[in-house]
């Protein structure tokens, strides 16, 4: 006689009683569904347009290469004009805006010179009357933390070759006092000065004189066999890129007329900030899951962003719409005397990472991060474990050495994180809650359960209409 197995699934008291009389347990880490969600559910499963959406939508996402192609102000790549700003996360307006937020707006007006003082930008955004503020993701840009970015910032352009479509991302500063977590004073104002006089143009020049473009997905697969996850820890990717674009850079130097004092300060520059590549691997992702939106039925979630008030979500088969709830407040480890009072809820466009298949999905390539966010070795291999059980499919591009390669758990789909009630997993730096304050931290967030089931409902309901739709057609 065969030997029985017993399946056990919820709490683990039955299992443990079954074992201990050495039986053999299989544990089923099973839940019901997100309450209120069993209808649309079931709507959504049972959409034929489903399944066929979905792998269109990931073959889609999966078939892009990004390429760096140029460098350049937004006022010429994304029109920005006077008064106009950029923001990380959903829609939000000044009066809803939280400290770091509005630290960034008013240093980045004073940049711009609509004021003297940053202080005096507060008056200038309540008025409204000419300001106006945009989120990144409507003019195919990303932006970390705060994300403003401001007629004069110079912008990293990515380009999908196949397609010509184009993704944006602004320079990243560092970390610390800097204006993507709100800080505002005359340090930081200088260093954006630089940035705009001295680091975009002879980036430009490099990549433009660079007889190969560099392939940005190239080097997100090689940064994630060598210890980063392309979120929070960058370090291989910004050295590769530096590999990549420092000899052009002398070049373009000579010809162009710049002092090699400047290609010495641009090369410390970068070499001394291992997330400078971040924002490369942001508009890399956003360029890959641009591609799977706007698939009737499909229910992969192509963008997750936070503007330090909300957390928004956008699906393939809802269109433009943002799904939102309250942000939440990261647990991790803090600067100095910071501490949990101190950090503003989570902001920032750079969970389009984890929305790709790395970052938090990836932290079992960077097993070094739980020294910056918290948590354990074992904690960060069982996170990108977790994350397969929501998503859609592998990128077989992007590897987990350690989980036998593996590829990244890729496409969250909105109807298992409802029906298991497991979200999303994100890695990311904390802003202070006052406006100049600056990094207080980093650690581990997720997004507000509530965003799911409204965007399954929007599914629902837009699989019942094509139901509909169809039968008139017969």
């Amino acid at each position: 006689m065969s030997t029985p197995t017993v399946v056990t699934c919820g709490a683990d008291m039955f299992a443990d009683a079954v074992a201990g009389q050495a039986v053999d347990v299989q544990r089923v880490d099973w839940r019901p569904p997100m309450p209120g969600t069993e209808a649309d559910l079931a709507t959504v499963a049972t959409d034929p347009r489903r399944v066929e959406a979905n792998r269109t939508a990931v073959e889609a996402m999966l078939g892009v290469t990004a390429h760096l192609v140029d460098v350049a102000p937004a006022s010429e790549v994304l029109g920005l004009e006077q008064g106009q700003f950029l923001h990380a996360g959903p829609p939000i307006e000044w009066e809803r805006a939280s400290g770091p937020l509005r630290g960034a707006l008013m240093g980045g007006a004073a940049l711009e010179g609509l004021v003297d003082d940053p202080e005096d930008a507060v008056a200038l955004f309540e008025s409204g009357s000419s300001v106006s503020l945009e989120p990144c993701h409507h003019r195919s840009a990303v932006g970390p933390m705060a994300g403003v970015v401001t007629p004069s910032m110079w912008m990293w352009v990515l380009e999908d070759r196949a397609t010509g479509r184009r993704t944006y991302c602004s320079l990243n500063e560092g970390l610390g006092k800097v204006l993507r977590y709100g800080a505002y004073n005359d340090e930081v104002l200088t260093r954006l000065r630089w940035m705009g006089d001295v680091l975009g143009p002879l980036l430009q020049a490099a990549v433009r004189g660079t007889p190969e473009a560099t392939d940005v997905t190239g080097i997100l697969t090689q940064m994630l066999q060598m210890g980063d996850e392309a979120h929070n820890r960058n370090r291989a990717g910004t050295l590769m890129l530096l590999r990549d674009l420092s000899p052009a850079m002398v070049t373009s130097a000579e010809e162009g007329g710049f002092h090699s004092s400047d290609v010495a300060d641009v090369l410390r520059f970068v070499g001394g900030n291992d997330h400078f590549f971040l924002n490369l691997a942001m508009p890399a992702c956003k360029l890959a899951l641009d591609a799977g939106r706007d698939v009737p039925g499909s229910t992969m979630v192509v963008a997750m962003a936070r503007n330090g008030t909300d957390f928004g979500i956008q699906v393939s088969g809802t269109g433009d719409e943002w799904f939102t709830g309250p942000a939440q407040v990261a647990e991790g480890l803090f600067l100095g005397d910071f501490g949990p009072d101190d950090a503003n809820p989570d902001i920032g466009d750079s969970a389009i990472t984890e929305t790709a298949g790395i970052g938090g999905f990836a932290m079992a390539t960077a097993p070094a991060i739980v020294r910056l966010v918290g948590g354990s070795v074992p904690d960060a291999l069982a996170t990108t474990r977790r994350m397969h059980e929501i998503t859609l499919a592998e990128n077989p591009r992007w590897t987990v050495p350690v989980l036998e390669f593996q590829g990244t758990p890729t496409g969250i789909d909105v109807t298992k994180v409802c029906r298991t009630g497991i979200l999303p997993q994100i890695n990311t730096g904390m802003a202070g809650a006052v406006a100049g304050v600056g990094q207080v931290g980093a650690g581990l967030v997720t997004p507000p359960a509530e965003i799911f089931p409204k965007a399954l409902a929007a599914l629902a309901a837009r699989s019942a209409q094509a139901e509909v739709e169809a039968g008139r057609s017969l």
